[in-house]
């Protein structure tokens, strides 16, 4: 298991390179970049003398370079005009729109993002998995109707429309703030209970909104998974032997059916992520959604780079998860590694 672990873990870094080379790729396929439609605003409004600050912002960036030196001066395997000092380094880029260090511009919000992505996968597996299991053993009673006509209108209400609805109904009933992630009280302060607290109560309600639609996919996906095993023929010769429901549900069923859904855990966090920009807009919340939609708008690219990379780390690390979890529940997976390896 130990060395199955390993493997996985090495081949991240490979599939990392190649996520960053692309991601790069992409942020420089449209023409132009910040300080070129910069520099011809500038030139439309006749300014020469801030022309000559963006050319030296251009030159001490090493946007002046060819693309594949510009690539590794941002990976820090190249040395640019600073020496070695990019994402190998800990140094994350420069955003030309905020004129600050990428660092400063999403460091508050990265903490809050992770937080949210997690506390949301946790809601969709935790409704979706009981619900799933009843809707599969209890096929075609009112139960079963009644969760499948609800996941029709979870997948069916626009996300930014619920979180509306919910934001007025938690205010009217609950006295929380409309929007954010947190009291505006506690904005700026240092960590503590209290403001810990104010954080979970305001969770509530961009977890539910961000998981209905994948909870509901979730939950089809599992009872389509459990019915299909629990049709098959070893499940009737073991209830021709007398062994009980739920034990034979636990033991064999259940089993193979949540490979799929284990699976899904490194699928879930970039579609929560792209998913929950216009959530973010709507509900104000603190999180890299909205800042990296004004990074690709304004094609400040070290900016736009930075959080498309964070978002593939956080998509290998579920990946990483979700094969553990695949390797605990089914032997099979590792045993196949090993004789492939």
């Amino acid at each position: 298991m130990l060395s199955y672990v390993l493997r996985r873990f090495l081949t991240m870094i490979p599939t990392l390179l190649v996520i960053s080379f692309l991601t790069f790729l992409i942020i420089e396929l449209p023409p132009g970049d910040f300080l070129s439609n910069q520099i011809a605003q500038l030139k439309m409004q006749g300014e020469e003398s801030a022309i000559a600050k963006v050319e030296f912002l251009r030159t001490e960036f090493a946007l002046d370079k060819p693309f594949m030196e510009r690539y590794l001066i941002w990976l820090g395997a190249w040395p640019g005009p600073h020496g070695f000092d990019g994402l190998l380094q800990g140094n994350w880029g420069w955003s030309f729109e905020y004129e600050q260090p990428v660092s400063e511009v999403v460091g508050s919000t990265l903490l809050l993002t992770v937080l949210l992505n997690a506390v949301t996968i946790l809601f969709v597996y935790a409704v979706s998995f009981p619900i799933g299991m009843y809707s599969a053993t209890r096929q075609y009673s009112w139960g079963d109707y009644g969760f499948t006509f609800l996941g029709y209108i979870g997948l069916a209400t626009p996300n930014f429309l619920l979180g509306l609805i919910m934001l007025y109904f938690s205010n009217h009933w609950f006295g929380l703030s409309i929007g954010g992630l947190m009291d505006p009280y506690y904005i700026d302060k240092p960590w503590s209970l209290a403001k810990a607290g104010s954080v979970l109560a305001h969770l509530v309600v961009p977890t539910i909104v961000i998981g209905t639609s994948g909870t509901a996919a979730m939950i089809r996906r599992l009872r389509a998974n459990l019915l299909d095993e629990l049709h098959k023929q070893y499940v009737t010769t073991a209830r021709a032997k007398g062994l009980k429901e739920s034990r034979l549900l636990i033991k064999y069923p259940l089993r193979v059916a949540l490979n799929p859904f284990i699976a899904d855990i490194g699928n879930l966090i970039p579609s929560l992520v792209s998913g929950s920009v216009i959530v973010s807009v709507v509900l104000n919340l603190p999180t890299v959604g909205p800042v990296l939609l004004g990074a690709l708008q304004s094609q400040d690219q070290f900016l736009a780079g930075f959080i498309l990379l964070f978002v593939a780390v956080l998509t290998l690390v579920g990946m990483l998860i979700s094969d553990i979890l695949l390797a605990v529940l089914d032997p099979r997976i590792r045993l196949g590694g090993r004789s492939a390896s």
